[in-house]
């Protein structure tokens, strides 16, 4: 039964430390950028939108280029959000993959 119960014990412990990375991943904050700096967007760690910076100048372009600028730069800021949640779920799980677990992004 001690076999059993380090288990448990090691189990609660992963449990803790996964509400831990996922309280941090939530208070992540990345921003893509696009177009020289022209267009940046910026995602929380839910992966929601919470800031849309486009320079004047680029509004001057047809709407198709600013169009894709803008989808340039969520997809350079999704990329780096899911860097960022690997790299924290990698340091919550001591590198132990989780069959079935996936994150929101």
């Amino acid at each position: 039964m001690t076999d059993f119960n380090k288990i448990l014990d090691k189990a609660k412990e992963l449990q803790n430390k996964m509400k831990e990375s996922q309280e941090k991943i939530k208070k992540i904050n990345v921003t893509g950028i696009s177009g020289g700096s022209s267009v940046k967007v910026t995602l929380n760690g839910d992966g929601e939108l919470i800031e849309l910076d486009i320079s004047p100048e680029i509004l001057k372009e047809d709407k198709t280029i600013v169009e894709d600028l803008i989808k340039a730069a969520f997809s350079n800021a999704k990329s780096q959000l899911k860097t960022k949640t690997s790299e924290e779920i990698f340091k919550a799980t001591g590198g132990i993959d989780i069959p079935g677990f996936k994150w929101p992004m």
